[in-house]
């Protein structure tokens, strides 16, 4: 095999310590070195570049393409899929070679992924969105029609239930259909009309009985949890990640450390949906309305969750906004109090953690996997990132740039 040599640059190793000149070599799809004045038989000059492991995006929804209004009410079911095909190029066009998708991508995405029929990050999966009756993924409009987040198929079990039966019984389904991770609200959103995210979801005992299933199955939990009291919930109950984490207070901070819990804040979305509203977008009001008055509290519940020591790993909720901007997130992260090697971090090593995938991406050492993102300038300047990403590998391969 061929050991492919990147010398002359600098490199971030994913584990939060500070950029260094070093050299990395690559054989077989794998890192194999790390250091300096290390050889192999090919060599790739990266002068003037940062080698980074690939980043790791834990929220996004790649059958899902920006906030659409009624548009997307009018669009054929299989069309997502296609989108998708975009979505996911468009998300590794930024150097981001891991997904964590958070309802929408099913098992034949992902298996599409896997077996090399279409390019994009590797795909950790929810598939649904569980939702209590009236909950954040329940599509039921006064006029008596359904317009779900993320409509049932035969692949993708439907997400509304009630009760710690049925909750057990859609836990099994889920997982009978092949998805990494499962999804529940507990709490309402801005993107659903009808309910507010200021209100907790699901009862102790309906938690208790997905908590149990995922954790017979060997899975995790991810909770779309906004309230503070949904957030709350989802602690006590084992979930392993707050998405969003919108209003949080000193107790569910000190709950998070104590749990060891996980905030994925996706501080981007809100302001994806004002701007699609900025760009002609209709939405219903009440939306709009949540979305101007979370922005703010969103972004200060993150700072006091940095200054507390909470582990964060980064997630965009791309889908929301546009696919392909991922790197937004970096740079509003490090305005809400995170030191650049840690907002790095976030979207390396320990996003790594969360997902379960530490053992093979996340980080540069050898061993792992050869997710690689090369960028030029300042790595620690996120302002303009996206503009300065010179190449991408995965697997060892180059597939951009």
């Amino acid at each position: 095999m061929t050991r492919t040599l990147l010398s002359g640059g600098q490199v971030f190793d994913g584990t939060g310590a500070e950029v260094a000149d070093g050299d990395v070599v690559v054989e077989d799809g794998r890192i194999v070195d790390i250091g300096t004045g290390l050889d192999g038989d090919e060599r790739v000059d990266v002068s003037g570049l940062t080698v980074l492991p690939g980043l790791i995006d834990c929220h996004v929804h790649v059958t899902v393409s920006g906030v659409l209004g009624d548009k997307g009410l009018h669009l054929p079911y299989s069309y997502g899929y296609f989108e998708a095909v975009r979505n996911l190029a468009a998300t590794l066009d930024c150097g981001v070679t891991t997904v964590r998708d958070a309802g929408g991508a099913d098992l034949g995405v992902r298996r599409a992924v896997e077996d090399g029929l279409i390019e994009g990050p590797r795909l950790r999966i929810a598939i649904t969105i569980l939702s209590q009756t009236g909950g954040h993924a329940d599509g039921w409009l006064p006029s008596g029609a359904c317009a779900p987040l993320v409509p049932a198929h035969e692949g993708r079990p439907d997400g509304v239930v009630d009760g710690p039966e049925e909750m057990r019984k859609r836990a099994r389904e889920i997982i009978r259909a092949g998805a990494d991770v499962l999804k529940v609200c507990t709490s309402g959103g801005v993107l659903s009309p009808r309910d507010d995210p200021r209100h907790a979801h699901f009862r102790a005992d309906e938690l208790d009985a997905l908590v149990a299933e995922a954790t017979a199955a060997g899975l995790p939990v991810m909770a779309h949890a906004q309230a503070t009291d949904g957030i709350k919930n989802a602690v006590r109950a084992g979930i392993r990640s707050i998405e969003h984490g919108i209003f949080l207070d000193d107790e569910a901070i000190d709950m998070m450390l104590a749990a060891g819990t996980w905030l994925v804040p996706t501080l981007v979305a809100p302001a994806a949906v004002l701007e699609a509203v900025a760009a002609g977008v209709e939405l219903p009001e009440s939306v709009v309305v949540k979305a101007r008055e979370v922005i703010d509290v969103h972004r200060e519940s993150f700072t006091r969750a940095v200054a507390a020591g909470v582990r964060i790993a980064m997630g965009t909720d791309s889908g929301v906004g546009p696919h392909g901007r991922n790197l937004e997130e970096l740079a509003l992260m490090a305005a809400g109090g995170m030191k650049p090697p840690a907002v790095l971090a976030a979207a390396t090593s320990s996003a790594a953690e969360l997902l379960g995938v530490a053992d093979s991406v996340g980080t540069l050492t050898p061993g792992r996997r050869a997710d690689l993102l090369l960028v030029s300038g300042d790595p620690y300047d996120f302002t303009d990132l996206r503009s300065r990403v010179h190449s991408v590998y995965q697997d060892g391969r180059r597939v951009r740039g």
